[in-house]
């Protein structure tokens, strides 16, 4: 087992596909298919389970799915700390980020945290919770910015930030554009297009339960997963969105955002940092701190 049989896996485990991965690789598809042919004939076990359609890891692929992913990103610190003899003192911090937090919170924090350290290469990333998740276990990813899921991984730390308040989206020519601020009431007979449920469970169950706080059922017309589809659909007058607040920065030209009101009960969208449980790096700590002494950083969400 050598360091290229583990980047060939890791890269299948990542795209759970042979073509993009060889892609990524920049290998023929039956020379990456070898490599890994390879890795579980030495490791005597199988790690993919392949059929005609769909590429899956088996349940002792995911668990080396994880280890090499580790082992990879070890490997390529290790050589970029020492290549060279160590002459740049650079040294990179990967954050990962849902879209409102890429938009908001981040920024503003880098703002106090990058001139402490002018040397640093920072790399975001910009994806949904589900994604980010286990990219932060893999090690791909230092911090990650995301809204945290009922049931949290034991091998991360999650700390509570703030909630994000919403607005409504509505097309530029509705009869609510001029509002000041609406409330559920204001829009209960309008086509809804809401986020999906699977991979924006909070902006799914956030739309659901203030139509069911107010006893009222939503009128649905679309399910849309990606922030920049639901504004799409709401600019081409297929219905009305309650999305983050943040949403209303974006170049959307043929959409409003309004306040919304909402019930006491209902807070917004939660917005959290996790890291993984132990890391004893300075610089996540120094993040966290900053986040601590500045809360004027979350008043604006």
């Amino acid at each position: 087992m050598d360091i290229n049989q583990l980047r060939c896996f890791v890269a299948v485990g990542q795209e759970l596909h042979f073509g993009r991965a060889a892609q990524k690789m920049e290998m023929m598809p039956a020379s990456l298919s070898r490599f890994i042919r390879l890795l579980e004939e030495e490791l005597g076990m199988r790690l993919l389970n392949r059929s005609t359609r769909n590429v899956a890891l088996t349940a002792e692929g995911a668990l080396f799915f994880d280890e090499a992913s580790r082992l990879v990103e070890q490997f390529d610190a290790l050589a970029r700390r020492f290549k060279g003899g160590l002459k740049d003192p650079r040294r990179t911090l990967r954050i990962g980020a849902i879209d409102s937090a890429a938009r908001g919170l981040v920024p503003a924090l880098l703002n106090l945290f990058v001139p402490r350290h002018p040397q640093m290469d920072i790399h975001i990333i910009e994806d949904k919770t589900i994604n980010l998740i286990p990219r932060l276990k893999s090690g791909w990813l230092d911090v990650i910015f995301i809204r945290a899921p009922q049931m949290t991984d034991a091998s991360l730390e999650v700390r509570f930030i703030t909630r994000e308040s919403c607005v409504l989206a509505v097309p530029v020519c509705h009869a609510l554009a001029d509002k000041s601020a609406v409330s559920v009431e204001d829009f209960q007979h309008e086509a809804i297009i809401l986020a999906e449920r699977r991979a924006r469970p909070h902006s799914h169950e956030l739309t659901m339960s203030l139509f069911r706080e107010a006893g009222l059922t939503p009128n649905i017309a679309q399910f849309a997963e990606e922030k920049q589809t639901i504004l799409s659909l709401v600019g081409a007058g297929l219905g009305v969105a309650i999305v983050p607040s943040l949403y209303k920065d974006m170049n959307s030209e043929n959409v409003r955002f309004i306040p919304l009101r909402l019930p006491e009960t209902i807070k917004g969208l939660p917005l959290s940092i996790a890291w993984q449980k132990g890391n004893q790096d300075a610089l996540v700590a120094e993040m966290m701190a900053l986040l601590s002494e500045n809360e004027s950083i979350t008043r604006h969400l």
